[in-house]
């Protein structure tokens, strides 16, 4: 099985079903990958469909567990860990949380505990009360046994073991008029899930407004990526699959609506917390961004962590968005965001790297070579130190 694709076929076919992707295998435990004792959990599989499904989502975890997408870092897992328990309570410790590198906005659970985090959601959400509000859902799905609910109507609806064994192969999208039979009752179990987090927020002193927030923002980047792909915005299209959600637009103003309705105490959103817990893999998560070829959503991002100060590091990432796209005039703007960044930090050699190569292609190839040089002095033991030293000529 390829497990990466797998993976994702699984968790986009889920997302119709329960509400939200039904997720693999992630870090659990701060990196310690321990697995609960049943007695953690209250609820336990009442007869052998349920039986069934819950082993399916144990191998889930047996294969997922040694992907490459995995983050096994104890520091980070321990500080997502940390948000959870915040928001809400002793009962965190019914749940393993599992962080996987993929640059999409997602967080997902499974009805036997295993929770799933995307770091595209890391890298989208501001503070930490954004990170809880959408954690605080994924648990209530959890809490409230959704996913066993929407189990036992797709039992109704068909043979329950088949469609278990469809799960993990592309044949379940034949299974769509079952899928979609059920989405009615699913747009309620999200609305609830989205309301039952604004409670554990308020009770744990996050600001709850927070929640709508993230909304608001996702329909911003959606907007973005329209405009700079000269197509319709997609954020409000709830059609096929996804109808069982509530408009995103809709979704942003009852989560506001309902944080108006808290009582008024010195909340807090906990981001310069965030960034600092964030930080070093912050460049490797804006790298898997840019990889995705959406100028506009990157560009977005990038603007809307600038508004808390454009550090070194977040101007390099500009750079090498502009470059990576490469289109007339790119280069040369690449160029000056470089700079700026050197200007601040002129120890970062990425940006000695990333200046070197725009000015080379922007037509100023000596000033480049120049650059480049200064990379590798700065940067003595460069992974691509043989490629670039025959970019950059002899030495100066």
């Amino acid at each position: 099985m390829n497990l990466t694709g797998s993976f994702s076929l699984i968790a986009a076919l889920s997302l119709s079903i329960f509400g939200h992707p039904v997720p693999a295998y992630a870090q659990a435990d701060g990196g310690t990958g321990a697995a609960l004792s049943p007695a953690a959990f209250d609820y336990q599989p009442q007869d052998d469909d349920e039986r069934g499904l819950w082993m399916q989502m144990d191998e889930l975890e047996r294969e997922v567990k040694n992907s490459q997408s995995l983050i096994k870092d104890p520091e980070l897992n321990a500080y997502i860990r940390k948000i959870l328990c915040s928001a809400v309570g002793e009962s965190c410790g019914r749940v393993r949380i599992y962080i996987m590198r993929t640059p999409y906005f997602n967080a997902s659970m499974a009805p036997n505990g295993m929770m799933i985090v995307w770091s595209g959601l890391l890298l989208r959400t501001k503070n930490e009360a954004e990170l809880a509000s959408v954690l605080g859902h994924e648990f209530s799905h959890f809490d409230r046994l959704h996913s066993l609910q929407s189990f036992r109507n797709i039992r109704q609806k068909t043979d329950a073991m088949a469609w278990m064994s469809f799960v993990p192969y592309v044949g379940f999208i034949g299974q769509i008029g079952a899928i979609r039979s059920i989405f009615s009752f699913s747009r309620d179990m999200e609305r609830q899930a989205d309301l039952v987090s604004l409670d554990y927020l308020a009770d744990a002193g996050y600001d709850p407004r927070a929640a709508s927030d993230i909304w608001r923002r996702l329909r911003a980047e959606m907007d973005a990526t329209a405009e700079e792909r000269k197509r319709k915005s997609q954020k409000d299209n709830n059609g096929g699959f996804f109808a069982s959600h509530p408009n995103s637009g809709e979704r942003m103003e009852y989560l506001e609506q309902a944080a108006a309705q808290k009582p008024p105490k010195n909340y807090v959103r906990n981001e310069a917390e965030y960034r600092a817990a964030l930080a070093r893999w912050w460049p490797l998560l804006i790298d898997d961004q840019i990889k995705l070829n959406d100028f506009g959503a990157t560009e977005f991002l990038l603007r809307q962590l600038g508004e808390s100060g454009w550090t070194p590091q977040l101007l390099y990432a500009r750079a090498e968005l502009y470059r990576a796209r490469g289109k007339e005039g790119d280069f040369t703007q690449a160029a000056a965001f470089y700079r700026q960044s050197l200007a601040a930090d002129a120890e970062l050699a990425e940006s000695w790297r990333g200046l070197g190569l725009a000015l080379i292609r922007s037509g100023a190839p000596e000033e480049g070579k120049t650059a480049l040089h200064r990379y590798l002095r700065a940067n003595p033991d460069a992974f691509d130190r043989g490629i670039i030293e025959m970019m950059a000529g002899a030495g100066k």
